[in-house]
């Protein structure tokens, strides 16, 4: 499995072959963040950076934040509050779902969602 930087250096970088504006120093700028500073990130240099650069890079690429903050090795704010709310419940269902294949654990978000119980 990649590390953070170097998903966010490939993801960016087939961009940039489709699409030039996706240069390391264009994408920092949309992005808010000094080129120098995403290029050590990308490299491993730095530690992944805070969720809000996180969510931001995760539009300006195109990817999906949660897993962008879990290759950072972090929880989005809503999630840990969801949790917060009822840790024991939570903590025991991600365990009793480690095991589950992902069909189905996609079965109980279908059925959640829809609001069959």
């Amino acid at each position: 499995m990649l590390h953070f930087g170097e998903h966010i250096r490939q993801a960016r970088e087939a961009l940039q072959e489709q699409d030039r504006t996706f240069s390391l120093r264009q994408v920092a700028a949309r992005v808010g963040i000094e080129p120098a500073y995403l290029s050590k990130i990308e490299r491993g240099i730095f530690q992944p950076p805070s969720e809000d650069v996180i969510v931001k890079l995760a539009g300006v690429l195109g990817e999906d934040k949660d897993v962008l903050l879990a290759l950072a090795g972090k929880l989005s704010s809503d999630l840990q509050q969801i949790i917060i709310q009822r840790p024991k419940l939570f903590a025991e269902l991600l365990r009793q779902l480690r095991e589950v294949p992902d069909y189905a654990i996609l079965r109980v978000v279908r059925e959640v969602r829809d609001g069959q119980w």
